[in-house]
């Protein structure tokens, strides 16, 4: 059985700074690409970030510069810390494991972060 779960999520004062974890079972860890994504209320879900499963990393303009993405394989687990925090970043994050070999794509509950003073 496939488990994504992501935690970390809150609230947190603007330039503050959270990090998200994304937790995983049931996957071959190392074969997938982890990414994260948002969605804000009445917004479409957007990438913001993803770590391929070699390790490269690409961002979103958005996240440029102030997100940094991770994965640590032995704990099957990948993080986003985010920093620099603005209103603008409140919503929910996702978190997505795309395999690198097959057709297989899993989805995480979200976690919600809210940046308000």
């Amino acid at each position: 059985q496939v488990e994504i779960v992501e935690s970390g999520g809150g609230l947190v004062p603007p330039g503050g700074s959270l990090t998200l974890s994304c937790t995983t079972s049931g996957i071959s860890f190392g074969h997938f690409h982890m990414s994260w994504y948002r969605q804000a209320p009445g917004k479409e879900r957007e990438l913001v970030a993803t770590i391929r499963s070699e390790g490269r990393a690409d961002y979103a303009d958005s996240a440029l510069g102030r997100f940094t993405i991770s994965r640590d394989d032995a704990k099957r687990t990948a993080y986003l810390f985010m920093n620099s925090l603005k209103p603008d970043d409140s919503a929910v994050y996702y978190c997505n494991a795309d395999s690198a070999y097959f057709s297989y794509n899993y989805w995480g509950q979200g976690t919600q972060v809210t940046v308000s003073s």
